[in-house]
């Protein structure tokens, strides 16, 4: 989201969590100035690749896509109306992933442990669609 009354790395604010954007919280932009950052990005990625905590979410709509998807969703844990689909995660996994300037990595499943999604064959970056 943008708060048309901060300045500069204030105007950018994750619709997660509220906080905005910082050297160390890089960002990645959906539809309609939709913002989530690498830390809930982190959160949200381990939550539903890795731990299967998604739910799908009836008659709501992506954050970050707008759209309805019937796949597991994250919904941030201190703005419940704001949650983010499998899909969207993958893309913007893939999209601070490949950013050099902020090293982010993808959260790995602990050892042992294996994915609750599946493998990640569908992680192309669709930049129509992020």
């Amino acid at each position: 989201m943008h708060n048309p009354e901060g300045d500069g790395n204030a105007f950018f604010v994750c619709d997660f969590c509220r906080n905005h954007w910082a050297d160390d919280r890089s960002m990645v932009e959906g539809h309609k100035g939709a913002l989530i950052c690498s830390q809930c990005l982190s959160v949200a990625f381990a939550a539903v690749v890795h731990q299967g905590s998604g739910k799908e979410l009836a008659k709501t709509f992506c954050t970050l896509c707008l759209e309805h998807r019937d796949q597991p969703q994250w919904a941030s844990p201190t703005h419940p109306d704001a949650h983010a689909c499998l899909r969207c995660l993958k893309q913007a996994a893939s999209v601070l992933t490949a950013d050099p300037d902020f090293g982010w990595q993808r959260p790995v499943a602990p050892a042992g442990a294996i994915s609750a999604i599946g493998p990640d064959e569908d992680d192309e970056i669709d930049t129509e669609n992020v």
